[in-house]
């Protein structure tokens, strides 16, 4: 897999001068190598058909050797042309499934992958969009690499990552609900780990994960939002990432970028987890009976522990392989690592007595259960271009030694 040591370059020819920053991770970034298409499709269909298909392929796989995120809205515009002209090489009728090798790489060029299926292409397509659109995302919190607390607070910038995040988890929940169906077991047992379905739904679930983060961010800068709602969105978060945790820690063959995934996810949980305890501790303390204050200033400690795995997390999860940083605290974070901390000594020397007093109630309650609010976008593939109308094809018929000599031309 790809990582986050990709996110300002998507091709892999030159080497990274800095070490990224990340506040969205982007798991997995794969390219396609340069095809031609005219000999396997030779005398099927017409060759100004080959043609473009083999011209669009190349065109994306030249477009992803540029090292700066400004290239993306080119990219992901190029794979849109792309599609409608793919998806006819998916069409049963038309009986071209298995005729053309497609060739990817991981943009660190350490693995390629050459699989005889026109679903594969599909799959490694829309897959790339989502990647492209979760780089873009993260590039409008951390734009050039330079980050201040003003970019990355911006209401602007945060509802814009939002759209693109659950826009990038449109795309992968359609890999899993309607391409990899399409694959067979043979050709699924040979997919790389991040197309495989754990690792995709796990970042489906991740992306949702962080929209909402990004929400509990703009919750904390509103004077509007209610505690009642920032605990809702920070529950809300919590489950997303333990669901994609338990998505991504059931993968049996995770390689050193998987490792890199799975601990950033970790590292997002426990932020979740110590601001759910933290709000959840708030709205218990509103109670007037001492078992409330009590439970109260459980959460607060629970919070403040958690806080603290939280921070080795992060480091562990910079110093994984391939070594990224994280931005300074911000958002919710930034808040409640100087809240936290005051409000459990605050509130243990408050009701310290009571502790002492009521030392059978001194239970760490259960955070409620919401119902997750973010959905990813419903995507569709476009419509399949018109020249794959067969019965306006022209197609000349070809001597034998027409046929060879265009065989030695293809080879040279």
């Amino acid at each position: 897999m790809g990582c986050a040591v990709s996110v300002y370059r998507v091709g892999g020819n030159k080497k990274q001068l800095k070490i990224p920053l990340v506040t969205i991770l982007v798991p997995s970034i794969r390219a396609p190598i340069n095809s031609n298409f005219q000999k396997p499709l030779k005398g099927l269909v017409p060759k100004d058909l080959a043609d473009r298909l083999t011209s669009f392929r190349n065109q994306i796989a030249l477009l992803a050797q540029q090292t700066d995120v400004s290239a993306v809205p080119e990219l992901l515009h190029s794979l849109e042309e792309y599609l409608p002209l793919l998806i006819g090489l998916t069409d049963q009728e038309l009986g071209f499934r298995d005729l053309i090798e497609f060739k990817w790489k991981s943009v660190d060029e350490r693995q390629e992958i050459c699989v005889s299926d026109s679903w594969f292409e599909l799959l490694s397509v829309v897959h790339m969009m989502a990647m492209l659109t979760l780089m873009e995302a993260n590039s409008k919190l951390i734009p050039n690499q330079t980050v201040t607390t003003e970019e990355l607070e911006s209401t602007d910038n945060i509802r814009c990552a939002v759209d693109l995040l659950v826009k990038a988890a449109g795309y992968l929940q359609f890999c899993l609900h309607k391409i990899v169906p399409q694959i067979p077991p043979h050709i699924k047992m040979k997919l790389p780990v991040d197309l495989q379905e754990n690792v995709l739904e796990a970042t489906y679930i991740q992306a949702l994960a962080q929209g909402t983060e990004m929400q509990l961010a703009s919750a904390v800068e509103s004077k509007n939002a209610t505690l009642s709602v920032k605990r809702r969105l920070a529950c809300e978060q919590l489950s997303y990432f333990g669901q994609a945790h338990y998505c991504l820690s059931t993968c049996q063959d995770l390689n050193g970028y998987g490792k890199k995934h799975l601990s950033f996810i970790k590292w997002k949980y426990l932020e979740a987890k110590a601001a759910a305890y933290y709000y959840h501790g708030l709205i218990t303390d509103k109670g007037t009976e001492p078992s409330c204050h009590i439970s109260a200033v459980c959460c607060f400690l629970a919070a403040e522990e958690i806080l603290t795995e939280s921070k080795k997390a992060c480091l562990n999860f910079c110093l994984t392989v391939p070594i990224t940083r994280a931005p300074a605290a911000w958002g919710a974070m930034k808040h409640l690592n100087k809240k936290i901390p005051e409000t459990a000594a605050k509130k243990s020397q408050m009701y310290g007595y009571l502790l002492e007093q009521e030392k059978d109630l001194e239970v760490l309650p259960d955070l409620p259960e919401f119902e997750l609010s973010l959905r990813a976008d419903e995507y569709e593939l476009p419509d399949k271009d018109v020249a794959w109308e067969s019965e306006n094809w022209m197609i000349p018929n070809q001597t034998l030694k027409t046929h060879l000599t265009d065989d030695e031309e293809d080879e040279k």
